[in-house]
């Protein structure tokens, strides 16, 4: 890790993500600080920051990249079933606070989503560069939620949370729906799991993901406000 750069948080800029580690997979820089300038700039460049709160910041580019191309979100048979009920309602950037902070109470202790890193986000959002999706049941009660980042026609999905079985799934399928409406290139899943590429998530190599990035990050996608326009129906397949 010493021979990572460290980066002055008075200069803005970051190594090329050809440069980052293999081991850890795609550790690319230490340091630096999280203003909205250097975190654009990050997810610009297909970077973003990872780390726990005794660790300074740390930012990374793995190889291969888990992404989602919005028109192949998978609905397997129960979830079909599930959306057809039509148990919560979804919206965009109600409760971007409740979301960040649903996904940060979710995680076991040493959680990435530390006060710094909820804070950073919340900056963003107010930027209107980040948002949220959320699902409420029939209590108005906040129960899953998923928030990252726009820029252009990417979207950089940066986590989620749910405390009702297949909340969050049903709102990662009206994520990608509506990106996929919107027309937007790819949602940036970052690292894969198990949960992620059930719903259709695949990883390619970072070569790849850096040039759809390159063609997409300054394209201006099909819409200007964020508001939910895709509704699940039962035709949809």
């Amino acid at each position: 890790m010493t021979s990572l750069p460290w980066l002055d948080p008075d200069e803005l800029w970051f190594p090329s993500p050809d440069e980052a580690l293999d081991e850890p997979d795609g550790l690319l820089a230490i340091g630096g600080d999280l203003a909205p300038e250097r975190l654009e700039l990050a997810y610009r460049k297909g970077i973003f920051p990872w780390f726990s709160d005794e660790q300074p910041i740390l930012w990374w580019s793995p190889n291969p990249r888990c992404v989602l191309f919005p028109g192949e979100v998978h609905i397997a048979r129960r979830l079909r079933r599930t959306l057809n009920q039509e148990r919560y309602r979804i919206t965009i950037d109600r409760n971007f606070s409740g979301v960040i902070r649903g996904c940060a109470d979710v995680r076991d202790e040493g959680t990435w989503i530390t006060d710094e890193m909820e804070q950073a986000y919340k900056r963003l959002f107010r930027r209107g560069l980040a948002h949220s999706f959320e699902a409420w049941n029939d209590n108005s009660e906040l129960v899953a939620g998923l928030y990252g980042v726009a820029i252009g026609r990417c979207f950089f999905g940066e986590s989620m949370f749910t405390r009702e079985t297949d909340a969050s799934k049903i709102v990662f399928v009206h994520v990608a729906r509506q990106l996929e409406q919107w027309g937007y290139a790819m949602m940036d899943c970052q690292v894969e799991n198990n949960h992620l590429i059930s719903l259709g998530a695949r990883c390619i190599p970072r070569s790849r993901f850096l040039s759809i990035l390159g063609e997409n990050i300054d394209q201006t996608p099909g819409h200007r406000q964020w508001n939910l326009e895709w509704h699940w129906t039962r035709s949809d397949r």
